[in-house]
Parts: C-alpha cells; structure tokens; sequence
C-alpha cells in the first residue's frame, strides 16, 4: 500500500497535534474550532461537526463557531438546520457576518424575501460587505426586484470597476427589462475584461435575438459551439452542458427566423448530450413541429422521446398531450392519471391534466385538476403560474371578469410578467374595454420581448380597436412576418385592410386565415372565429365581383 502525499500526512500530524492539545485545554474554544476545520479539510465532516457544536457548547454567542457550523450543514445540503443553527443567536448579537451567512443560508433556502432581509442588514452594518451586496443583489433579482437588485449592482461597479461579472448582471436586468442597448453595452465591458469567455458571447446571442436580429444571434452561437467542439466527441459533463445550452438556444434562434428545419437539427444534436439536456432537446422538438402544424411529426417525435427516455415523466405528459390533440383524448388523458403517485410531484400531474382537460373543453375537469395543484403548490412563482393557467381556463369559457381577476392577481405579484401583460391586454382589447389600459399593458409586454410575434399581433389588435390604423398596420405586418401560419393575425390584417378600403387584401389574408385554420387540429380552433372569418371572405367575395368591370 502506498504512503499518502505529503500535505495529506501533514494533514494528519495536524489533526492528531491538535486531539492532543484539546485533551490538555478541553475548555478552549479556539482550539475546537481549529480541530473542527482540521477534520473538514480532512472530509471527517462528522467529527468536524462535532468540534463545532462543543465550541458553541462552551461560548453559545461565539459567531465564529456558530457561522463555521451553519456554513458545514450548508455544505452538506442542509440549509434548514444552518438556518436554525444561525438563528439561535439573539439578534441583538448578530454582527453583518452572520447576517450574511443568514442571507446565504435563506439563499440557499430559496426564501428569497427572507434572504433580503438578512443581507440589508449585513450591508447596514458593513457598507463595504461586496460580498454581501452581491448576494442582496442575486436575491433581489431571484424576486423579481429587477430595478432594485440593478441599484446594488452599481454599487459594486463603482466599487470594483474591473469585476466582469457584475456587468453581466447588469446586462441581464438590462435584457429583461427591454433594454437592449444598454445591455450590449454592459456585455461589451465584460467582455473587454475576460478573455476566452463563453457567458459573454451566449449572453449577447440571447439580446441579439431578444431584438429580432437573429442572423448575429446564429453566428455568434456558431462561433461558440466551433470553439468547444472537441474532435473526439469526449466531453466532460460541464461541457456536454454548455454546448446543449448553445445548441437549444441556437434551435430557438433558427425557429423564430422560420428556419425549422435547421431548428430540429439543432435539438436532435442535443440528444446525444443526454439526461436533461436530451430531455429538452425533444421538447424543443415537438414544439417546432408544433407551431409548424406539422402534427404528426409531432406526435412521432414524443412517441420517440419516450421510447428512447422511458423514465422521463415531462416526455411521458407531452407524449400524453399529443394523443388528445390527435384525436385519442381518453388515452392521453389515462396515461397522465397513470403518472399520479401520491407526491409532491403530483403538481405537474394535475398540471398537464389541467391543460389537455382545457384543450378538451371539459371545464369542471380542468378547473378540478387546478384546484389539486393549487394545494400542492409551495413557492408564490407556482401559486402565480396555477393563477394563470385559472385564468386562461376561464377566458376560453368567456368567463372574462373571473379571468381577468385571475391575471390581475399574477401581475400583482410579478408586473414584469409579459405573457400575462399580454394576455390580459389582449383580452381587454378583443372586447373593447379600458383600451388605454390595455395598449399600455402590451406595450410593456413588447419591451420585454421585442421580436414576440404574438405580442406585435396584440398590439396591433389593440391599436386597430382605437381608431389608430397606422399603428396598427406597423405592428400587424410585423406579426405577420414571425406568424404567417397564425390564423388569428392573418384575419386581424384582413380586418384591418377591410377598415382602411382595401377590401381585395382584406379577401387576401381572410383567405390565408381559413387555410392555416383547416391545418389546424380540433382542439386549438375556435368555431366561432372560423365561422366568422367565413362569412367575412363570402362577403369581400360579393362585393368584389360586383365592383369587376362587366365584360
């Protein structure tokens, strides 16, 4: 048997000096505390833990031995007891150390409030704490306090001008904010300080096609995944992970410029990364196929997904999904109750049967799957999302003062929300109502996510409902350009070429709108906007067979 190395025998005659020592002066405080390290550095974590809890034993007060302590439970995934352990000091004793490991320890928790709470008062009472800044500033962003968390992260610019990495914080707040000018710029200066830097190029991909300029965002992304190819194939799992991240956002990227083929060779590269980053692959996939109404490729890319990952719960409700859409409701719908099991878990369960229940129109059945996975839901992101989906549910029923009740709620908590900025804006605007409201609503939703389609397509729907036809016409044919196959859009610019006298391009895009509705499957068409469509075309076509001259 081979001797160890020599730091490891040092390691060793540490620990056994210092077992010594504690049998001459039992009662200090220090030398447990150092034992106890010994034995961490060591990976003895149970007698570490021991030398810890005889250090509070004997000086309950002493910050050092209480924060060591948390900091090891931390270590081991147990966040619950660090936070018990931190919290059995009076806060009258508590100094910004341990409220900064109170923070980390809340962080860690997920109670991002609470963390909050416990890093403003480290920084109160250490206003040159950079380390507690920045994890008041990570939390602040984990709530959703955008604008407050960028104030911290300019504080830590000022003080530290050359950290990179607070620049790309920045950037991000900046890019969820709308921002994009400001968030290159933020990239720009990181990137001048690193070198060989992989977040910076991925992030600036990610603005790019926040903007719409989606053939910088492809060539960026290619740039990355020719620089971390590795000719072998042999990649570390860090690696097989940042080139899925590439690949999926490389797909997206291609799939928003009407490129799907390019998009599905995208995530099937993905697949071969395994695991989650195979799992995602799929279901980018099946979206693509998706919003191309492609359905039965699809349905054959799920049926695949769960053959090849017979374990994975998500491809086994969307596999589920896709045999309802398809015309076998009752078989999809079994194969979910099949995943049920008496868990937390539940919650995506009840989730998925919830949406294909809604797709169905069986209202009590999809009303009843949200109250279960109301109950199940823990975190307030969670309770907003069962928010949501409740108020979806009751839009498609025209229940819309319940909807809009359910949105209002969401948007409470998280106003930076743009999906339901825009669905309640558009919701409001298809009716006619609080148009001010509404417009300001998707406006906001647009500056979020620029080059989205289906908020362009609201936008110009809401300004249509006030009188203001140019304004509409900007923001539909712009729509139109991300949306083609979109029925909705094509018979909005019908409508609104019809308002403005050009009655033949009106006939034009009521026409398109009736063939991407027969392209799509029972579940997502609207007989009542089919049928109105309709009879819109067979009038246009009167009335431009009386206007041609008689021959």
């Amino acid at each position: 048997m081979q001797s160890g190395s020599g730091s490891e025998n040092v390691l060793g005659l540490a620990i056994e000096q210092y077992q010594e020592i504690i049998k001459l002066e039992p009662d200090s405080v220090d030398d447990h505390l150092l034992l106890g390290r010994l034995y961490r550095l060591n990976h003895e974590l149970d007698k570490a833990e021991a030398e810890f809890k005889i250090a509070i034993k004997l000086e309950p007060d002493n910050e050092e031995a209480v924060t060591t302590l948390a900091y090891l439970y931390n270590e081991e995934g147990d966040s619950a007891r660090a936070a018990q352990t931190l919290s059995s000091v009076p806060d009258a004793s508590r100094s910004a150390k341990l409220y900064a490991a109170l923070g980390y320890t809340y962080e860690q928790l997920k109670q991002y409030k609470q963390a909050i709470t416990a890093y403003r008062k480290a920084t109160e009472l250490d206003h040159d704490n950079l380390d507690a800044i920045r994890g008041l500033a990570e939390c602040l962003m984990d709530d959703g306090q955008l604008d407050a968390a960028l104030e911290q992260y300019k504080v830590i610019a000022d003080a530290n001008p050359e950290d990179a990495q607070t620049y790309v914080r920045m950037a991000e707040i900046y890019r969820q904010d709308g921002k994009f000018d400001l968030a290159l710029e933020n990239l720009k200066k990181a990137g001048s300080m690193v070198q060989d830097s992989m977040e910076v190029p991925y992030n600036m991909a990610a603005v790019y096609q926040a903007q719409g300029r989606y053939d910088d965002a492809i060539q960026v992304l290619m740039e990355l995944l020719k620089k971390t190819e590795k000719s072998d194939g042999n990649y570390s799992q860090s690696e097989k992970n940042n080139r899925a991240l590439f690949l999926e956002r490389l797909g997206t990227a291609y799939r928003d410029n009407n490129q799907d083929a390019a998009a599905v060779d995208s995530f099937r590269k993905m697949l071969a990364l395994g695991d989650e980053n195979a799992e995602r692959g799929y279901q980018q996939i099946i979206d693509t196929y998706r919003e191309a109404k492609e359905w039965q490729k699809a349905t054959d890319a799920a049926k695949e997904a769960t053959d090849k990952l017979p374990n994975d719960r998500g491809l086994k409700m969307v596999y589920a999904a896709q045999l309802a859409d398809m015309g076998k409701p009752d078989d999809g719908l079994q194969l979910v109750k099949s995943l049920l099991n008496g868990t937390p878990a539940d919650r995506e369960v009840y989730i998925s049967l919830a949406q294909m229940n809604s797709r169905l129109k069986r209202w009590p059945d999809a009303e009843a799957a949200l109250d279960k996975a109301e109950e199940l839901s823990t975190k307030p992101e969670e309770k907003e999302y069962v928010q949501f989906l409740r108020g979806s549910t009751f839009e498609r029923q025209k229940k819309y003062d319940e909807a809009e009740k359910e949105f209002r709620k969401v948007l409470a908590n998280d106003p930076q929300n743009a999906v339901v900025l825009n669905y309640l804006g558009y919701t409001l605007a298809d009716r006619g109502i609080n148009l001010d409201e509404a417009v300001t609503m998707i406006k906001k939703a647009v500056g979020l996510d620029p080059a989205n389609g289906a908020y362009l397509d609201s936008l110009g729907w809401a300004y249509f409902k006030q009188g203001k036809y140019d304004l509409a016409e900007d923001n539909l044919t712009k729509a139109v350009q991300h949306m083609a196959s979109d029925p909705t859009v094509q018979d909005h610019l019908g409508d609104l070429y019809q308002k403005t006298g050009r009655l033949k391009l009106a006939a034009m895009h009521w026409e398109r709108a009736l063939e991407e509705w027969n392209k799509t499957i029972a579940p997502e068409v609207d007989t009542d906007d089919l049928a109105e469509v309709q009879k819109k075309l067979e009038s246009a076509k009167v009335k431009l067979a009386k206007e041609e001259p008689q021959k």
